[in-house]
């Protein structure tokens, strides 16, 4: 086990809300076509000024008042994101230079949609180590300003928020039990944002193509998706030495729910234990799994000595699935 407890979650989120009846005046979907095929209902959509640091350093500010610390308190800082304010420095760097932030290690994960369990991750082996004693994790998102809302396979999916967890060394029977990640970058061009980096960097042309949007085989993802958020949890179960009966909550990658579904039936996973959040924000990305996991812990869906059960799937293609006594 590697010792850490959670002192602290938090979300932010932005007021505006898109639902699918608005959607359904602006490109040729209806909102039966959505929910039947993901579970979405409505998503959250950042304003034109609000950048992914912004919500980032909202959730981290909530976080860290709830822990009761200030956030220079922090050993480090780790934001997971596919969307961040610049390509460099990172978001991280960002959310420090909003907050006059000067001292903890700061920097970003990329890991699409398994980003914050791949923060957790690099966090809780910090702590472990030695080479932290408190971190703060934010998983966030502006989907919304990356996607192509011309095209309706992809447009109606996704929605913007972001979500923190403040993690501090103990001497308790608490943190990670048991974890298993990885990547496939055989089929990092089934899921990509294809122009913005050194392959194609921005021109009037890739502009006009549209290359600068979320491009993804939806089929290729939901296949690989399932087979790698479900052998992912019952891979951490197995080390962590639990059943799916001792499992509490299982909290999976907020996709759609379909594939949430067939990753819980395939761990066996009771229907009752499963959290899910999709049908409200859509898929944000790196944020759906501490959205969902600051939501059940206010709803007092875990409390302390509880087993919580997390896996995502992501761009690249990512995994990452953790055991975790909170």
């Amino acid at each position: 086990m590697r010792r850490f407890k959670i002192l602290a979650t938090a979300r932010a989120l932005p007021p505006r809300v898109l639902t699918n009846a608005e959607l359904e005046t602006m490109i040729d979907t209806t909102d039966q076509w959505i929910v039947e095929r993901t579970g979405i209902r409505e998503r959250r959509i950042a304003a034109p000024e609000v950048a992914t640091s912004d919500l980032a350093a909202e959730a981290l500010l909530s976080a860290c008042g709830a822990a009761g610390l200030e956030p220079d308190a922090l050993d480090v800082l780790i934001v997971a994101t596919s969307t961040p304010d610049t390509l460099f420095p990172s978001t991280a760097c960002w959310v420090q230079h909003k907050l006059g932030l000067r001292g903890p290690a700061a920097f970003d994960v990329s890991a699409g949609c398994s980003g914050w369990l791949y923060g957790m991750e690099l966090a809780a082996s910090l702590i472990a180590g030695g080479g932290a004693r408190t971190a703060a994790v934010v998983g966030a998102e502006v989907m919304s300003k990356v996607v192509n809302w011309e095209d309706r396979s992809t447009c109606v999916l996704f929605g913007d928020g972001a979500g923190a967890a403040i993690l501090t060394a103990c001497e308790e029977d608490r943190g990670l039990l048991g974890s298993a990640w990885g990547a496939d970058g055989t089929l990092a061009r089934v899921l990509y944002q294809p122009a913005g980096g050194t392959r194609q960097p921005a021109s009037a042309e890739s502009v006009a193509a549209r290359a600068h949007t979320v491009h993804m085989e939806g089929n290729t993802v939901f296949k690989h998706a399932v087979t790698a958020m479900s052998e992912g949890a019952i891979e951490a179960l197995k080390r962590a030495g639990v059943t799916p009966e001792d499992v509490t909550l299982l909290i999976p990658h907020q996709a759609n729910t379909r594939i949430m579904e067939a990753t819980r039936a395939r761990t066996a996973i009771a229907p009752a234990k499963m959290v899910s959040i999709v049908d409200r924000y859509g898929n944000m990305s790196a944020a759906t799994i501490p959205v969902a996991l600051d939501e059940a812990r206010a709803a007092g869906r875990l409390k302390d000595g509880d087993l919580v059960a997390m896996t995502a799937f992501g761009t690249g293609f990512t995994w990452a699935a953790q055991v975790l006594r909170v």
